[in-house]
């Protein structure tokens, strides 16, 4: 199989007929052009999942996304805290309230498979968490500082500096 990832392998494969049928309504209602790219997407989350649990040193991406209700503040003051213990892991958080004292909160993650899974743990194990779910990639975010790169920015911002005092 070639590494160039806009090549192609065409498959063959055979489905009972329901699993067919029921493949091809979802293809329909989300707009998808075919069946090829349904079937992608669910492969892309099996194997991001596989990875996880296969290779848990590995680096992976994605989000924690959770349903909770806010019992005066504790639920999310614990959330908060755990959030902390993993500040190298959750590089992002939104936060929206919902009907009836619910929030829905989407975390964005970055790190080891067994961080984001221990990361995950930790927050089903706070009560008033009703749901939450990690959907990961292997695809990661590019890094947002490089050392060399600090380095050198500060070394020439510094003569600059001393110029303008």
């Amino acid at each position: 199989m070639s590494s160039d990832p806009t090549s192609l392998a065409r498959l063959s494969m055979s489905l009972p007929a329901e699993l067919s049928r029921q493949l091809d309504m979802m293809v329909e209602e989300r707009g998808l052009p075919s069946r090829s790219q349904m079937i992608a997407e669910l492969i892309r989350h099996a194997l991001a999942e596989h990875e996880a649990l296969t290779r848990p040193e590995n680096m992976l991406a994605g989000t924690v996304t959770l349903v909770y209700r806010g019992n005066r503040g504790r639920v999310r003051q614990q959330l908060a805290e755990t959030q902390v213990d993993y500040l190298k892991e959750v590089i992002s958080s939104q936060h929206v309230f919902l009907e009836d004292d619910q929030s829905l909160e989407v975390l964005l993650v970055q790190g080891p498979a067994i961080r984001l899974k221990a990361l995950c743990d930790a927050l089903r194990s706070i009560r008033g968490v009703h749901q939450l779910q990690l959907v990961t990639t292997t695809a990661l975010l590019p890094p947002l500082h490089e050392l060399d790169e600090l380095e050198d920015d500060s070394a020439e911002s510094l003569p600059e500096k001393e110029a303008a005092a």
